[in-house]
């Protein structure tokens, strides 16, 4: 009987231990973090700690086992492999991947190769290499997506000639469009914390099947820190502290980040402060770009002042704070809770682009700025484990937004400052399932509900008085709502052939008052009531492991918002936009074929081509307001513009990358956009799209030795000459530089970067680099602000 007793004893220990294991790199020996561990029978995905530790239990007995991580080549193991392996994993390093998870396609996480659409992928240690001082930049450094800039805190990305309003930001799953995302360039981006980022997704293509209104032309989807729980009674502590410079704007930055982690119970802390001056571009290009000069108030009189340094942009400093506090709670394995908290603050900054504007021999403006932009979050995610008739994973999250931003300008030697600012509050709720009803089919469906309630005011103030008074908003008092539903299915029909299709609803309501107070509306309110069915149908065809086909067309659309329908704005130098409340939305379809194949391991080829058609487009058209084509406006008359259902527009292009293993830890990558883009005029004419950027790309050369990586790299971007701008760009000479006719165009650009990253102490590491190297002086196309001169960058990075 004792004996009994006793092996019964020594199994349970065995078993114990046995559900831990230890995952680590098979070159170096060290563990290795964040590895996932999944089954093809189970939707739970398990994350390795610090120490390449992670608890198993749910795979006890399984025969396929998968262990996966970016950059490493996956394995699968039945369970008495792990254990005659004594638990111990080994993990090699590949050069290319074709499975990597990704989580943006669906919302769940998905090896890319079953996944129809081109994903574009950022990891932590894409990140920390490339130094990114905003998420803009962290964007930009992909060398998939165009960013155009207007100001130093800013950036408003294009994808597949599509942006602003017509991309989709989602931030932990949470949607950040607001109902006063407008057609003109956006800034919001820069309100997350590339820091604070434990990996950033691109989904390439029209995807309003899962993401609802505005995913045209893609979806940004960012991944915050997620708190690590502990393997064992001991807490689990992890963190890092980065001071970093830049001396192309004097730049100072701190972070610290935190986790502290339970068995049940994990929080992650993070801080980050930034402080930006003015930034420096480079002393080779064009003349046009400089502006020697800024505005001053002396005495009560705008005096223009001569700068010392004529490639200092001014104005363009400003500083930032992010806030980020994460508490999670798992009571047990079928149950996982996170509430999340974020806030973001800029200052004010200068839109360095409308200081470049002139009236006569003078500047058009003294001020021209956005005052301090606020972003804040309240998210609670609530995730659950039951395999059930319903579903095998459930997740629920809903949020609380808050977004404030003002438009702050004055004209010169005018004693009237206007001030117009928004506060968005939002509020959102999504309930998402996944349900696996065989090992060939998933079934992932799921409702969204999201309400915006906009409040806009206008005040106008004497800076010599003090004295202010009440003057026209930017928009209506406004509500926004969206009710969608959605059913997405993936079939594995063959071991090589794998579909996906589905279907989404969505009804959008709209209800704006209007102030007629300064402007004779005809109309005292704006009523939609309107809904949109899209659809998508993809395939995945995989020839063997090393070659994949993609093929996916879907429809997406963009409803009518709140800047659609009711702003009121000067959008161009004698011309004024008014509200037109007669709108509907406007759909794309898109069609993309895409192939990557690997050879060996020596070479990695992808290519996608694409085309998008947008029908009942929104654009500025000529309008009139009570019989009127022109009013008063801001002391000008100017030509009245509204939106309206009156264009179609098509995109297409080529997505192409390439990576070679030159052995030796050399690999050379290199990735090319090129898109052309047309949209129909108002008397029927076509002109090229605005938001299709010029072809760009990157190409890198990066070296990995152990603890030290290098890379030297080249971005780069195509001439796009004056008759092939939009017509509505053609007459900015305040943007763009002159060809030898006196007309404007877009030059062409390079720039050479060295990055650098070593890590020098088990605690500490260094990360820098050199970038634009030989000084070039470039604007990203349709900016109004060039990009940094030759700049230094120093970072610090402590780990503990």
């Amino acid at each position: 009987m004792r004996f009994k007793i006793l092996m019964g004893m020594l199994f349970s220990v065995s078993i114990s231990m046995a559900q831990q294991i230890t995952v680590i790199d098979k070159t170096s020996k060290e563990p290795i973090e964040f590895a996932q561990v999944g089954s093809k029978g189970s939707t739970t995905l398990l994350i390795t700690n610090s120490q390449g530790q992670v608890d198993i239990t749910p795979f006890i007995g399984l025969n396929d086992i998968i262990f996966r991580l970016y950059g490493y080549e996956p394995r699968e193991f039945d369970y008495t492999e792990i254990e005659n392996n004594n638990f111990k994993i080994e993990l090699a390093s590949s050069v290319f991947m074709m499975n990597e998870v990704v989580i943006s396609a669906n919302k769940w996480s998905q090896i890319s190769s079953d996944v129809p659409y081109k994903v574009s992928r950022l990891t932590a240690k894409d990140i920390a290499l490339q130094n990114p001082q905003t998420a803009a930049d962290l964007l930009s450094v992909s060398g998939d997506v165009f960013v155009q800039k207007s100001q130093q805190g800013g950036g408003s990305p294009m994808i597949r000639g599509f942006s602003t309003n017509r991309l989709l930001y989602t931030i932990d799953g949470v949607r950040m469009n607001t109902a006063i995302f407008r057609g003109g360039n956006l800034q919001n981006v820069i309100s997350l914390d590339p820091l604070a980022m434990e990996s950033a997704e691109v989904l390439f293509g029209s995807s309003s099947t899962i993401y609802g209104s505005d995913a045209i032309g893609g979806v940004m989807s960012f991944q915050t820190l997620k708190p690590t729980f502990s393997l064992n009674d001991k807490p689990y502590v992890k963190g890092k502290a980065l001071m970093r410079y830049s001396s192309a704007n004097n730049e100072n930055t701190g972070h610290f980040d935190i986790n502290v982690g339970w068995k049940k119970w994990a929080i992650v802390t993070s801080v980050s402060a930034n402080k930006f001056d003015h930034l420096r571009q480079g002393s080779n290009g064009p003349d046009d770009y400089l502006k020697p000069f800024h505005v001053q108030r002396i005495d009560s009189v705008d005096v223009v002042i001569a700068q010392e340094d004529e490639l200092l942009q001014v104005p363009s400093a400003y500083s930032q704070m992010n806030l980020m506090q994460k508490v999670r709670y798992a009571p047990n394995e079928k149950w996982d809770i996170e509430y999340a908290f974020h806030y973001s603050e800029t200052s004010s900054y200068g839109r360095y682009d409308r200081h470049h504007e002139m009236k006569g021999i003078a500047p058009k403006y003294a001020e021209w700025g956005y005052g301090p932009q606020k972003w804040m979050m309240n998210q609670l995610s609530i995730n659950n484990y039951s395999k059930n008739v319903m579903y095998d994973q459930m997740s629920i999250k809903i949020a609380h937004q808050n977004f404030v931003e003002s438009r702050i300008d004055r004209k010169f030697n005018n004693n009237n400052r206007r001030t117009r600012e928004e506060n968005v509050t939002a509020y959102s709720a999504n309930v998402d399932f996944s349900k696996r009803f065989s090992a060939k089919n998933n079934l992932f469906y799921g409702v969204e509900y999201v309400i915006n309630d906009v409040t806009s005011t206008g005040i106008v103030e004497n800076i010599n008085t003090g004295i202010s008074a009440p003057a026209a908003a930017r928009y209506p008092q406004s509500q926004w709502q969206s009710l969608g539903v959605y059913l997405n299915d993936e079939h594995k029909i063959t071991d090589k052939l794998t579909v996906q299709a589905g279907l989404r609803y969505t009804h959008y309501l709209l209800d704006a008052k209007f102030d007629s107070t300064f402007y004779s509306f005809p109309f005292q309110e704006a009523n939609l009531n309107n809904g949109a069915l899209t659809g998508g149908l993809g395939a995945v065809y995989s020839f063997d492991a090393k070659t994949v086909l993609r093929f996916n067309a879907s429809t997406a659309f963009r409803s009518p918002n709140v800047d659609d329908i009711g702003k009121v704005f000067d959008s161009e130098p004698g011309a004024v936009v008014i509200p037109n409340p007669e709108l509907s939305a406007e759909y794309a379809y898109n069609v993309d074929l895409g192939v990557t194949r690997v050879f060996g391991n020596v070479l990695k080829l992808d290519l996608t081509g694409y085309y998008t058609l947008l029908e009942n487009a929104l654009v500025r058209r000529d309008f009139q307001l009570n019989g009127m084509d022109s009013i008063m406006y801001d002391g000008s008359l100017s030509k009245v513009e509204a939106l309206q259902n009156a264009a179609k527009a098509n995109v297409y292009g080529v997505q192409a990358g390439v990576d070679i293993n030159l052995t030796n830890g050399f690999i050379l990558s290199s990735k090319f956009n090129y898109q052309m883009g047309e949209e129909e005029m108002d008397d029927g004419s076509l002109s090229a799209s605005r938001h299709a950027a010029p072809w760009f790309g990157v190409t890198r050369l990066s070296y990995t030795y152990r603890k030290l990586r290098l890379e030297v790299n080249a971005q780069y971007q195509g001439e796009r000459v004056h008759e092939d701008l939009a017509v509505t760009e053609q007459g900015k000479s305040d943007i763009y530089a002159l060809d030898e006719n006196g007309n404007t165009y877009s030059p062409s650009w390079y720039t050479v970067n060295l990055k650098a990253m070593y890590q020098f102490h088990d605690n500490f590491t260094m990360s820098g680099g050199l970038e634009n190297i030989t000084d070039q002086r470039y604007r990203t196309y349709s900016s109004g602000l060039s990009g940094a001169g030759r700049n230094f960058v120093l970072s610090l990075i402590a780990n503990f």
